[in-house]
């Protein structure tokens, strides 16, 4: 039924429109996560023809400085959240596409062979559970199946050092925290650390400046915008659906979520942003 729906959508004309005469003006973050590589050619190959890509940092340089003609008509950023370790495997497709990608990396899993909380338990009505509750208690409860942040696994789940290392020409590296909690389910200290641990912690890996942070799930409060802004980051990247320009909020930047789908309709359709206007879920 959501494919029909993302059909009909795309057919109707709205996506065009919007581009011409909404996104024209303004700028589209997206975000993806684990996408496959012939996901990656099927969606950069489209976008490649209907956007302008722009690194995350103009868009920054833009806002800080309140010049608009610095960005072009259309202008698109491309995020990657978590750094999977599969996103290794699709910077061919970024070269050939040209595309300035930001990954965000959660610096206590990377170049480990440590597990994302949310693949260890997959199942998605535990995972909304483990969402709404204290950070201590999400990490006790996925303790009784096994799970720690520290316990290393058989099989890599994030990017190593060399593969960042090979991708850093073309990929700029930013902050998802250390491990991945929901910020609002942190303490004051647990939030500030995974904040502010994050980012000295991948700049002494990375050996380059982190100005930027994805926050995990897009859960964020006032406070972690402040924990943010005293860490040094410039601005920080939501979850929320819909546009940004030289007037937004750096640490409430909006992106749209194509939720990693390799259907050509919905990567149309969500790409640009009309289905925000409707209420049917990912």
């Amino acid at each position: 039924m959501k494919k029909l729906l993302f059909a009909v959508l795309r057919y109707s004309g709205l996506p065009a429109f919007y581009r011409q005469f909404i996104q024209k003006r303004k700028v589209s973050v997206l975000v993806f996560h684990d996408i496959d590589l012939e996901t990656a050619e099927l969606t950069f190959e489209y976008l490649s023809q209907h956007y302008n890509f722009i690194p995350l940092n103009d868009l920054i340089q833009a806002i800080e400085t309140n010049e608009e003609n610095i960005l072009p008509k259309k202008a698109m950023v491309i995020t990657f959240d978590d750094g999977h370790v599969r996103n290794y495997q699709l910077l061919p497709v970024f070269k050939k596409y040209q595309v300035p990608v930001t990954i965000f990396l959660c610096s206590g899993i990377i170049d480990t062979f440590r597990n994302y909380w949310f693949l260890h338990e997959r199942d998605t009505k535990i995972q909304k559970h483990l969402k709404t509750i204290s950070n201590k208690e999400r990490l006790d409860f996925l303790s009784l199946s096994g799970y720690s942040n520290e316990k290393e696994y058989k099989h890599q789940n994030a990017l190593s050092a060399s593969q960042i290392s090979d991708m850093t020409p073309y990929v700029n590296f930013q902050s998802h925290t250390v491990f991945h909690p929901i910020l609002t389910q942190c303490d004051d200290e647990e939030s500030n650390w995974e904040i502010t641990k994050a980012k000295f912690a991948l700049e002494k890996k990375l050996e380059r400046p982190i100005n930027a942070i994805a926050y995990p799930n897009g859960n964020y409060t006032k406070r972690e915008i402040l924990f943010s802004k005293n860490a040094g980051y410039q601005c920080g990247l939501t979850v929320k659906a819909g546009f940004n320009s030289i007037k937004s909020d750096p640490f409430e930047l909006k992106r749209l979520d194509l939720n990693d789908s390799n259907d050509i309709n919905e990567i149309i359709v969500k790409s640009s942003g009309i289905h925000s206007l409707f209420n049917f879920s990912n």
